[in-house]
């Protein structure tokens, strides 16, 4: 598997991103960070088998969209021959964060059930007992025919080999494969690059895009149901996260619709009018109606018959309990709703979730007193409000805003909740939709409010965990947040910036570049120095080799003088092509922007690539042997990752070294609201690598000169509580400036509602004096350039 780190720091989150397609280790494979084939069916159709044709599933277990343009997936026959060709099926769209893409394949003339909705099809047909997979980048067949072959072609993207399969990855292929069995990976989408270890036989579970499954066994009825049976809603939820009847037909399940959802995952949710006594047990449950339309309206006490299931809506996540395949009656119209329940301040526990040392939360009883994660699912699919809430993160291009329900928790200077450690979560805050087409959710910025109640229905999804489907909006009170201007810097001050430009590239429109233009010419008062991170190659996404930035930073530049700002010149190392993660073909690389009228950059020839930047003793201090240089490129802690550049300058004749960073994504971890506690950090290993490389060189400078003045800047992709600050700052030859703000103004990044760190500025012992700001104008705002906001050091 060639797995991808995103290149933009995101949490499991909603913000799309892209992923590179170059090699990383097993060592660090599990779980994948990328598009992975996640199953893999060659039975359909045939004697013995139920479904009527053959699939590929691929899953996506990061937090950022996995783009299948240009892609394909490839098929080969277990033992190939001279002749055998690589058959291709190219596909389109892309794989949903934590969601997955189904490719249906040929038909036999067996089977009973067909497939769910195929987001790609092709013809190919595949062996029932043996073959191999493979994801591509690109649609060009292949023409390796060995798994040594295989592994050393970088179009590849994963590959999986079952049966008795002579490609494939590691100790040998997947095995089981039959008629009435496929190949799949487990919940975790692990990856180790061993097809026998990470997948294992079982009956075919083919999953769409859409979230549908096939089959089902609920039993035909011609109508839906006329007599309320013996299941109510509260026996369906059970008293853990997942039913006791899952798996189940149900029949005259009664209820009041309470909320109707004609778009995306299409149903509505019905709650019980006669609740039992025990508070674990939720009253509301979500009937999903697949690509129908839901004929029902909100105030209608109805019937309903179908199967009990629990839907995952991403690997990792909690899940959502629901009716499949309904047969709705509707009894009468216009019916009262249930009183909805008051989320506050004292009705929210302060905890946030259980812990099971690391394991799934599914079976542990709920206890909604305790932890706030427990009464959200004992309110699944039940009617909620709360009154006037603050906006904690703004709406976004989905039209979902988060807001808080618990005004004094962890507040920020301008409005927003501040994510403070692992060990302590912000439990009010939910995710809110409108229902209502008519009404929107408004456009809202951090520290706005939602006046008024805010009334609708509980729901579960893989962004964010419980949100609310709101059918009515509290009004919307703008609090006039603006954007930050910092002062300029002083004549003797070296004024020192970092800003993450979200993939800029030459193909962007120009009113891109304006906005971030005006951010540095007028937000930051046109620093000294600009660290950029995430400046894409000249053609951006297009994937045919290039690798040089001249134009995009060309059309930068120009737009900050246009800005007010001066004339900047840059100076970056390009990378491989395809060796530094983020966008395929995109060729994302960190970049110096400086003003020769205040600084000089000491230009040193021989960096490129792959050469390795050492720190040199001099009589005078220390030097750097190339300029611009890169921290040990060939080091395993940068694969799939950005390599961070060093550079020397000199202000007012003395020297000063700048190392600007971006860390691997958090993409592959799992989620703060997922079934697994306490949560699985996994890219923070190769963090905690990369921070310990950054240092290692570091302290070499200053062993060559103890006094020499170094500022380490990017977006690191972690917190400053992180064991990957802890790994950057040891022996404190760095220390972090975010921590030297008040504790309320130590963010520069909004994720889910939290107000948090990625992005940081660190200096070495021998700056002794100096001023720094975070520069809020992206984060807060639902109108942003980036979704980072920019960071300043003056140094004198």
């Amino acid at each position: 598997m060639r797995i991808a780190r995103s290149g933009s720091a995101l949490l499991a989150g909603a913000v799309a991103v892209t992923l590179s397609v170059t090699a990383l280790p097993a060592a660090f494979a599990a779980p994948s960070s990328s598009a992975v084939i996640s199953e893999v069916y060659g039975g359909g159709g045939n004697s013995g088998a139920t479904l009527t044709r053959d699939f590929i599933e691929l899953a996506n277990a990061s937090s950022g969209q996995f783009a299948l343009s240009g892609f394909s997936v490839q098929y080969l026959p277990g033992t190939p021959s001279a002749g055998s060709q690589w058959q291709v099926t190219p596909l389109s769209g892309a794989v949903a964060p934590g969601g997955r893409y189904l490719v249906a394949q040929a038909a036999g003339t067996g089977g009973t059930v067909d497939l769910p909705a195929a987001d790609a099809t092709g013809t190919t047909a595949m062996s029932a007992t043996a073959g191999t997979v493979a994801l591509v980048s690109g649609t060009t067949p292949l023409t390796c025919k060995t798994a040594a072959d295989c592994a050393a072609d970088t179009r590849i993207v994963d590959l999986v080999g079952y049966g008795t399969a002579v490609v494939r990855e590691g100790s040998g292929p997947a095995t089981g494969a039959s008629a009435s069995s496929s190949v799949a990976r487990g919940a975790s989408l692990a990856d180790t690059d061993d097809n026998a270890a990470d997948l294992t036989s079982g009956a075919p579970t083919p999953v769409n895009a859409a979230g549908e499954t096939s089959g089902g066994s609920v039993p035909e009825e011609p109508e839906g149901p006329t007599e309320p049976g013996t299941v109510r809603i509260h026996d369906i939820q059970g008293t853990t996260r997942v039913s006791p009847l899952a798996g189940q037909p149900v029949t005259g399940v009664p209820g009041v619709v309470t909320g109707v959802r004609t778009s995306g995952s299409r149903g509505f949710w019905i709650q019980d009018t006669a609740p039992d006594d025990d508070p674990r047990t939720s009253e509301g449950l979500f009937v999903y109606t697949g690509s129908a339309v839901p004929t029902v309206a909100v105030g209608d006490s109805v019937l309903v018959s179908g199967q009990v299931a629990e839907y995952y809506p991403a690997t990792g996540t909690q899940s959502l309990t629901q009716l499949t395949a309904p047969r709705t009656t509707v009894l009468s119209s216009g019916n009262a709703l249930p009183a909805p329940v008051v989320l506050n301040a004292r009705s929210v526990p302060d905890a946030y979730v259980p812990t099971a040392g690391g394991g799934s939360i599914d079976a542990l009883p709920l206890q909604p007193k305790r932890y706030a994660l427990d009464l959200y699912e004992s309110l699944e699919g039940v009617r909620v409000t709360m009154s006037d809430t603050r906006v904690t993160g703004a709406t976004t291009a989905y039209d979902e805003v988060w807001v808080t329900v618990k005004p004094k928790e962890n507040p920020t200077r301008r409005g927003g909740t501040l994510y403070r450690s692992y060990e302590d979560q912000n439990t009010g805050r939910l995710k809110v939709m409108s229902l209502d087409p008519a009404q929107p959710v408004p456009v809202a910025n951090v520290g706005d409010t939602l006046a008024g109640t805010t009334t609708g229905v509980l729901d579960y999804a893989s962004y964010g965990g419980y949100n609310v489907q709101a059918t009515q909006l509290g009004r919307h009170v703008d609090k006039g947040l603006r954007r930050e201007v910092t002062r300029k810097q002083k004549r003797d001050e070296l004024a020192v910036a970092t800003y993450n430009v979200e993939n800029l590239d030459a193909l962007d429109d120009q009113v891109k570049f304006d906005t971030l233009a005006s951010g540095v010419a007028v937000n930051l008062s046109s620093p000294d120095i600009v660290s950029l991170e995430e400046i894409q190659d000249d053609n951006g996404a297009v994937n045919d080799g290039t690798v040089g930035s001249e134009a995009t930073l060309k059309r930068f530049t120009d737009a900050i003088v246009a800005a007010g700002g001066p004339r900047y010149s840059w100076r970056y190392v390009a990378p491989e092509n395809n060796k530094d993660g983020g966008e395929p073909g995109g060729n994302i690389r960190n970049v110096f922007l400086f003003n020769p009228k205040r600084v000089s950059f000491v230009d040193r020839a021989g960096g490129d690539a792959t050469t390795a930047v050492t720190a040199v003793k001099t009589r005078k201090g220390a030097t750097l042997s190339v300029s611009p240089g890169r921290i040990n490129p060939t080091s395993d802690a940068w694969n799939s990752s950005r390599k961070p550049l060093v550079g020397e300058f000199l202000f007012r004749g003395e020297p000063v070294f700048v190392i600007g960073n971006h860390f691997a994504s958090k993409g592959g971890d799992q989620s703060l609201h997922g079934r697994f506690q306490e949560p699985t950090r996994s890219s923070e290993t190769q963090r905690v690598r990369q921070a310990a490389e950054v240092n290692a060189f570091v302290t070499s400078l200053l062993k060559a000169d103890k006094s020499a003045r170094v500022v380490t800047l990017g977006d690191l992709n972690d917190f400053a509580f992180s064991p990957t600050m802890d790994a950057l700052t040891r022996g404190r030859v760095l220390k972090p400036l975010i921590t030297t703000l008040p504790k309320a103004e130590q963010y520069s990044y909004v994720y889910d509602g939290n107000s948090q760190t990625l992005d940081h500025i660190l200096t070495s012992p021998g700056i002794r004096r100096l001023d720094y700001d975070v520069v809020h104008i992206n984060a807060e705002f639902a109108d942003q350039a980036s979704d980072h906001d920019p960071q300043i050091v003056r140094i004198k």
